[in-house]
């Protein structure tokens, strides 16, 4: 991977992650246009650095990250990561699998988008407006509701944000506690993806995620300036979101996600990617 590929994809991550259009997803197209795709460090790349854009939330929100007297805070953060992590682990393989597929991307872009289009109708009184009014038992349903992204295409903000509403959370709110969600969440995936799981090398063997990145220093030099541009764009990518979210809801993301479904079909259909 070049730096300028590095920096494309990191562009990508910071621009989608914490929007309701699908990192992933966005990624994977991105990296098959590079055609870079199938390459393994490529996989490692566009896990690693969400670290980037997991420090983007905690400096924009480090008052609520440090306020080490509000213990409830990270206890049902740590409970709502809990489905994430055990389904994540459980099915490992099979979500490895679907992350191969530009097709189940293209078709959740566009179900994910129709769902966007409407998503402000069915949710128009909330009834908590604050995180600290926000119980262990809704934490967890929000979490469970996060753990439908692992369909690449279907966006883990979506998802996390759509939980939150149905748990009668305030549209503001539950885009917040999403972002709060992805810190656990986005540092485990990492964390397994850099120290547990083994990738696959050229010659055929297998290492550690730590080892592959610095198994030479283009992967090492790509990693950092990827999380530095990732951290970055994500900033302003988080303060973009909340602005245009109170402004405008969801729908003008659904019309987005039903025309990059659309424009992904037709790349496939004609072989492009």
């Amino acid at each position: 991977m070049s730096i300028f590929e590095a920096v494309i994809v990191a562009i990508v991550e910071g621009l989608t992650e914490f929007l309701p259009v699908s990192s992933t997803g966005h990624m994977i197209i991105a990296s098959t246009l590079l055609g870079i795709h199938k390459e393994e460090f490529t996989k490692l790349f566009e896990v690693a650095i969400q670290l980037g854009a997991i420090l983007a939330v905690v400096v924009l929100y480090w008052k609520k990250f440090v306020d080490f007297k509000s213990f409830s805070f990270y206890i049902k953060l740590v409970m709502a990561v809990i489905p994430a992590l055990v389904l994540g682990f459980l099915f490992s393989d099979q979500i490895d699998a679907m992350l191969e597929s530009p097709l189940t991307v293209a078709i959740s872009l566009l179900v994910g988008g129709i769902v966007l289009i409407f998503i402000d109708r069915y949710f128009q009184h909330p009834l908590i407006r604050e995180e600290k009014d926000i119980n262990i038992g809704r934490a967890m349903i929000i979490g469970t509701w996060q753990c439908i992204a692992m369909i690449p295409g279907v966006s883990r903000s979506a998802a996390s944000i759509i939980g939150g509403m149905q748990q009668k959370l305030s549209r503001n709110l539950a885009a917040e506690f999403s972002f709060f969600l992805a810190v656990p969440t986005m540092a485990a995936a990492t964390g397994y993806s850099l120290v547990l799981k083994n990738w696959k090398t050229e010659g055929g063997g297998e290492q550690k995620g730590y080892e592959l990145l610095l198994a030479s220093t283009d992967n090492l030099v790509a990693f950092i300036v990827g999380n530095i541009v990732a951290f970055v764009v994500a900033l302003l990518a988080i303060k973009f979101f909340i602005g245009f979210l109170q402004k405008h809801g969801f729908r003008w993301f659904g019309y987005y996600r039903i025309a990059a479904g659309i424009i992904l079909l037709i790349l496939l259909w004609t072989g492009i990617i």
